[in-house]
């Protein structure tokens, strides 16, 4: 997709729409792990509030790095924080119908 015409929130968004769950075939962003996302268009600035399926997931300590990195990679981003969170327990009701379809959970 072309991002040029997408504001700084939507181009994190789509770009969050192509990281995968490393045991899920699903991306992160319809599996429900973003709990927040916070961006200041004109500084650049991003805040990621996520979590992990389970905090005993094998990447725990690397995921959210991944996740910095690839939103980093945004010509307009300066800045990036990730949080990762255990409350409230991710769970699969914040899963999007376009997971539940992929994952046939219907």
């Amino acid at each position: 997709m072309n991002t040029t015409s997408l504001s700084l929130k939507e181009s994190i968004i789509e770009t969050l729409k192509g990281i995968f769950d490393p045991e899920i075939p699903v991306n992160i962003y319809d599996l429900g792990l973003i709990y927040d996302l916070e961006v200041n268009e004109a500084e650049g600035i991003v805040k990621v509030q996520m979590t992990l399926t389970t905090p005993a997931c094998p990447v725990a300590q690397t995921f959210p790095q991944t996740v910095q990195d690839k939103i980093l990679t945004l010509p307009t981003v300066s800045e990036v924080a990730i949080e990762l969170v255990w409350e409230p327990p991710w769970t699969k009701d914040r899963m999007s119908e376009i997971a539940k379809l992929q994952l046939n959970m219907f």
